[in-house]
């Protein structure tokens, strides 16, 4: 028992000498090298967010990064919002700790894409995004160091903030895009948005019943398609649906169901992949007195609208884009309005007076993103002020 009892001593006293001589070797000047090393398995660990990773940088300037990190912190409260697809030009001006902003009405079923495009690669961007609920931000998705573009898919209906800062030193013209994109491709082949003619929630059957999906017309016997990869669940003739397809995508995932084919093309638990035919349009079931048409529903428990799944949304283009305000500061040239998000439709959030100086952080073709002087931020039309050269 007692050479049991020095060998366990003997076991510890050498780990916590181990212990002490790596922390040694770490703390140590020119072993850098070691020290990244220690970190990279530290944080394969604990997984920091770029952010935290990019402070390490500055552990001998402290309060410059404070002053980036309290100024990330502050606009979270920002109350700009914008309708997707968005798009803004400017320029971003080194160690003034810029930070976008900008509130967004999310369906679920979208995916919410946000990119920044700088002329330098090497500039590096942080992009947020938060859900919003009441007052408070839960950080719902973040990009990676040195990754400057994220996706988002969202997965409960309500408003987001996404938030771009980019690093101190940044010092480069720059365009942001916000847009969004379905979840899934199209269900019938060669079709889009107008082919929708019955959506979800209408009146069925004189009131007694909601319309639980969406209805996409074309001709009899075009093909109907997996809308993502999965396995089929069903397939089969019954009730109001007629001939009708369940595609599950995912183990445990949702359950789409196609409804009133002509025809059916695949088995029940046959693998499929995005774009694979599963079956024809067609008007069996409830639907024979009516044009051919495919009832698309989504099912996740119970039934969900699946009109942003598939809604095909405009790409953005940054040719559309002008950038003709370039000074880093503009004067008003009489009392101007401030507005919410880039248009005479939105909210009014506050006045300048005239000749009043505010801070010009990048350019909505007609519209301008500004700070004020007070630290506000919000849009102003480009006719209410000059740049100061």
């Amino acid at each position: 028992m007692c050479i049991l009892i020095s060998v366990k001593r003997k076991n510890v006293m050498y780990s916590l000498a181990a212990a002490v001589a790596l922390l040694l070797i770490i703390s140590c000047n020119g072993c850098s090298g070691l020290t990244t090393g220690f970190n990279s398995v530290a944080d394969a660990i604990t997984k920091p967010s770029a952010r935290q990773v990019y402070a390490r940088e500055f552990k001998d300037n402290k309060e410059q990064i404070a002053l980036w990190e309290t100024a990330y912190d502050n606009a979270k409260t920002d109350s700009l919002q914008v309708t997707l697809p968005y798009g803004e030009t400017g320029k971003f001006r080194p160690f003034t700790n810029p930070v976008y902003t900008y509130t967004v009405q999310m369906q679920e079923g979208e995916v919410l894409q946000a990119a920044v495009v700088a002329d330098s690669v090497n500039h590096r961007m942080f992009i947020n995004v938060l859900a919003v609920q009441d007052t408070a931000y839960t950080n719902a998705a973040e990009t990676i160091l040195a990754e400057n573009a994220l996706e988002f898919e969202v997965k409960q209906t309500g408003f987001y903030k996404v938030v771009i800062q980019p690093e101190l030193a940044a010092n480069s013209n720059f365009f942001i895009s916000l847009t969004k994109r379905p979840l899934y491709g199209f269900p019938v082949s060669g079709k889009g948005n107008a082919a929708i003619g019955s959506f979800w929630g209408m009146e069925r059957d004189g009131g007694k019943r909601s319309h639980e999906g969406i209805d996409i017309f074309a001709k009899k016997g075009t093909p109907v398609v997996a809308v993502t990869d999965g396995s089929i669940s069903f397939t089969g003739e019954r009730g109001l649906g007629g001939k009708q397809v369940w595609l599950r995508d995912g183990l445990f995932g949702k359950s789409l169901y196609y409804a009133h084919l002509d025809s059916i093309a695949v088995q029940s638990g046959a693998s499929v992949k995005a774009g694979d035919t599963l079956g024809f349009v067609g008007n069996t079931g409830n639907a024979r007195f009516t044009p051919a048409h495919l009832h698309f529903g989504i099912y996740k428990g119970a039934a969900v609208n699946p009109l942003p799944f598939v809604y095909q949304t405009e790409k953005l283009s940054k040719a559309k884009f002008t950038t003709n305000f370039t000074a880093a500061s503009l004067k008003t040239k009489g009392k101007a309005n401030l507005r919410q998000g880039p248009g005479t439709t939105t909210p009014t959030v506050g006045t300048l007076a005239p000749a009043e100086t505010v801070t010009l952080l990048g350019q909505n073709n007609e519209w301008l993103h500004i700070q004020t002087q007070a630290g506000q931020k919000a849009f102003l039309h480009k006719s209410l002020a000059n740049p100061i050269n």
